[in-house]
């Protein structure tokens, strides 16, 4: 099994986050608590308590 790094950074501004990749692809959205929006890809998603969450919307690449 090989495991890969990706290095990505993370800029946020109260609820707005941007995350630029390595290799220089930008994304970015909005988290609120709980809750994360994805206005790039339109991928919503829920973090529940212990292992695993919700997600849904699209998770396709544009």
């Amino acid at each position: 099994m090989v495991l890969r790094f990706r290095a990505r950074k993370i800029f946020r501004l109260g609820p707005f986050f941007i995350s630029i990749t390595q290799g220089g692809r930008i994304s970015y959205g909005i988290k609120i608590g709980r809750f994360t929006w994805n206005m790039k890809t339109g991928r919503k998603s829920l973090n529940t308590p212990g292992i695993g969450g919700l997600t849904w919307g699209n998770r396709g690449r544009h």
